[in-house]
């Protein structure tokens, strides 16, 4: 078996499918890429066994074939290799691959392609039709807040919930969450499930955001396919929080104020902040919001004022500032309404400047005010 193709055209497409190798796989077999040539065409598999992605790449082939080839120095070697066409070589009784460059030849040991693990099929699935772009937006707005606790494995990935004409994506930690909805969709079903956070990690980097995405799903598999590229995750078999049960549906203070300069003051303000706690403290009256922090073991303390329109009681509150600064982050409008009801219950926010088709809302728990 043999094919050339261009190294930096292979190497793209292996970077693309290699997040989904595992630093200590489980099978030796899983640190290497599985290469399948078919006519003109190279299809690249990758997987922890969790998360499989496929890739394709045209390539000038003599004789189809495959073989399982090591990744990390099949992807070092064409790293340290300038543009240029390269050979494979592949002898396919003792799965020796040589690699012939404009430079020279590199020797290394394949293994026997047959061994590899079978990838799940898309069997008995619904599926729905997405665009790159929404995808790649939902992703952005969510996966900050999903959590790390592996023991509570639900909330380590995002929630999705089907409807018939939307689809919502809910994360949280229990001290943050976002619910997006985009409104732009049309399915067959209302259906919920859970994709863990890794894969929609790796879908992210795979995405164009300049294409159609097709998203169809089971019981147990979600299976991704955009343009050359596939993805199959393992679906989290845990029950989602009621997130519903924790959005507070009675706020009735509410501040404006330019999302911008918010976000710079805490930045600022964060400095100044207990290192464990991150806590900051809001301090609103009408048309003004006072952000302050202080760090009492080391002295440091740092307190502004910002202009704002408030509708409301005064009130102080205490947030983690790490949280509203990476919230403040994902919110794209320049203004942004907070909706708040008394210092111990989650605050809500808000783009004031909505994006058509999508709907954002941001809850995040208070920090305790000590006395």
């Amino acid at each position: 078996m043999k094919f050339s193709v261009s190294s930096s055209d292979l190497l793209k497409q292996l970077q693309i499918a290699g997040g989904a190798i595992a630093s200590n796989p489980v099978l030796p077999i899983l640190e290497d890429f599985l290469f399948n040539i078919k006519g003109n065409k190279l299809s690249i598999t990758a997987t922890d066994l969790e998360t499989t992605i496929v890739t394709e790449i045209e390539v000038n082939a003599d004789g189809g074939g495959i073989i399982a080839v090591p990744a990390k120095i099949l992807m070092d070697t064409l790293k340290e290799l300038p543009q240029q066409p390269v050979t494979f070589n592949i002898n396919e009784e003792n799965f020796g691959i040589e690699i012939t460059s404009a430079y020279g030849k590199y020797r290394l040991a394949g293994e026997n392609g047959q061994e590899y693990p079978q990838i799940p099929e898309a069997e008995g699935v619904d599926a729905i039709e997405l665009t790159t772009a929404s995808m790649s937006q939902a992703i952005s707005k969510t996966l900050f807040a999903t959590s790390n606790d592996e023991l509570r494995p639900a909330m380590t990935g995002v929630y999705v919930e089907v409807d018939f004409n939307h689809i919502t994506y809910v994360a949280t930690d229990a001290h943050k969450l976002v619910k997006y909805t985009f409104k732009g969709t049309s399915s067959e079903v209302s259906t919920n499930f859970i994709i863990p956070r890794k894969a929609l990690n790796l879908l992210k980097n795979a995405l164009n955001n300049a294409g159609d995405l097709k998203l169809s799903f089971n019981k147990s598999n979600a299976f991704f396919e955009m343009g050359h590229i596939k993805m199959v995750c393992r679906l989290i078999d845990a029950r989602y929080p009621d997130y519903n049960a924790v959005i507070p549906t009675d706020s009735p203070n509410q501040l404006t104020i330019s999302r911008a300069d918010f976000q710079n003051s805490l930045k600022r303000i964060a400095i100044y902040a207990n290192k464990t706690t991150n806590q900051v403290i809001l301090n609103i009256n009408d048309g003004s919001l006072t952000v302050s922090a202080q760090d009492l073991d080391f002295s440091n303390e740092a307190t502004e004022q910002l202009a704002c329109t408030y509708d409301g009681e005064p009130m102080t509150i205490g947030f983690n500032a790490r949280f509203l600064i990476e919230m403040l982050n994902v919110l794209e409008s320049d203004e942004i309404k907070i909706e708040l009801s008394s210092p111990n219950r989650a605050g809500i926010l808000k783009p004031v400047d909505e994006i058509e088709d999508e709907d954002i809302l941001m809850l995040v728990m208070p920090v305790m005010l000590s006395n």
